[in-house]
């Protein structure tokens, strides 16, 4: 009943000067409504800065980072604003109380405005768990944003449903039994939300990918690190800098290279071949053992494994005067021993995973000498020094074996060849 009275102090003063009722009431309304939004304004003012003190002294005694991003996100002021909101509810229907139906509108806007406050407020607290739970070691990895906008869409999915309840005036069960029956048209049109939502989950709980994973997905041109992980998308900051945007569905409906195994493992594999001149494969002869011998790495096995086909070929009465007989040694497999001898003695080679030297099937291009190895570090930038170090050495070395390599002819081979023919008109 007071309130009442302040809200008609003016209408009676204006009464009391003389004024119409219909003038008196109009006035009133304006005034008072004008010194309602100023006393919202200063008590808004009032509260925010009271709740930034308490918090801010609670802050400081805190080693927690949480009431940091509240303050980041806003909570403090969307829950003001709520508060502010709420006085003009109380008050508003009172100053409006000779305007039937506008006072009914004002109190369908208050109150969908109080719907799209409760959401933002909402939104601000959801964005506040994921800051926080971004800063944290076990949560830093996981697509945390996918979660929060599938809490997002339901908010205002429910928010949406509430405001439209209000402007038709039918219940929320009323209008939930009509959007069953369409229910086919809503999933059609939220068909990549629920694929992503669903995906996320999959993503999050098989462990598939990580925020700053390394993955490949060469059919949508991805090579970099995974930087984002949402409901919709899945951003990859490839080496070039360049940002691809990926579907999150694709990570489970396609297939793709997650190079995380190899980031945790003890390290980074190489794998990759030398093309020997089949033409330069041939049995070692005494000269060549001798030479042989000289080279450090090598010189203890050459000794023994020359000592047991010696034993070898003498117990049998092989015939060594054609050099195929019995048994022997080729420049390849002492090469390929002495590249074995070189990976286990490299310091940039992890010993505690597999190093291995082997021949693979020949080609067109000449016999394939794979060298299998992992080195120790896994950065981009070191790991191709290492390989360039190791292949630096092993190219120079080849031909102290008396073998080839097996390279394309060019046009300087033809020249040559024309030198020495020079009826040749290739």
């Amino acid at each position: 009943m007071e309130l009442e009275n302040i809200t008609r102090y003016f209408y009676n003063l204006f009464i009391e000067l003389g004024w119409s009722q219909s003038s008196a009431s109009l006035v009133n309304v304006i005034l008072n409504t004008t010194i309602l939004l100023l006393i919202t304004y200063v008590f808004n003012r009032i509260i925010r800065n009271i709740f930034k003190k308490v918090l801010g002294n609670i802050s400081k005694k805190t080693i927690s980072e949480f009431d940091d991003y509240l303050f980041h996100n806003k909570v403090l002021l969307h829950f003001c604003h709520l508060l502010s909101i709420f006085v003009v509810k109380r008050i508003m229907p009172v100053i409006l109380e000779d305007y039937e139906s506008i006072k009914d509108e004002v109190a369908v806007f208050l109150r969908i405005v109080t719907v799209i406050l409760v959401i933002w407020l909402i939104r601000s607290v959801l964005l506040t768990i994921k800051d926080y739970l971004k800063s944290l070691n076990s949560f830093k990895d996981k697509p945390i944003e996918s979660y929060l906008q599938v809490f997002l869409i339901f908010s205002w999915s429910i928010g949406f449903i509430v405001i439209f309840s209000i402007l038709t005036g039918k219940s929320i069960i009323e209008f939930l039994t009509a959007l069953g029956a369409i229910s086919a048209i809503i999933l059609l049109i939220f068909k990549d939300t629920i694929l992503g939502f669903v995906a996320s989950i999959q993503v999050s709980v098989n462990d598939t990918v990580r925020i700053g994973d390394w993955i490949t997905m060469e059919k949508y041109g991805a090579d970099g690190d995974v930087i984002e992980i949402n409901l919709a998308s899945v951003k990859v900051r490839n080496f070039d800098n360049t940002i691809t945007t990926i579907p999150t569905y694709y990570l489970i409906s396609d297939s793709f290279k997650n190079w995380r195994g190899m980031s945790v493992s003890g390290g980074r594999r190489i794998k990759r071949a030398l093309l020997i001149q089949a033409t330069s494969i041939h049995y070692i002869n005494d000269e060549e053992l001798q030479k042989f011998r000289q080279f450090e790495l090598i010189s203890d096995y050459i000794d023994k494994r020359q000592a047991d086909i010696d034993a070898h070929n003498s117990k049998n009465n092989v015939n060594k005067e054609v050099l195929l007989n019995g048994r022997n040694m080729t420049n390849f497999g002492v090469f390929r021993k002495y590249v074995d001898a070189y990976l286990n003695q490299h310091s940039a080679i992890n010993k505690d995973m597999m190093i291995m030297t082997r021949q693979l099937d020949p080609t067109a291009q000449g016999i394939p000498l794979e060298i299998y190895a992992f080195s120790k570090d896994k950065v981009w930038q070191n790991y191709e020094h290492i390989i360039a170090d190791i292949f630096d050495h092993l190219l120079a070395a080849t031909p102290y074996f008396n073998l080839e390599l097996y390279e394309l002819p060019t046009g300087y081979d033809f020249r040559e060849l024309s030198k020495m023919n020079p009826t040749y008109k290739g």
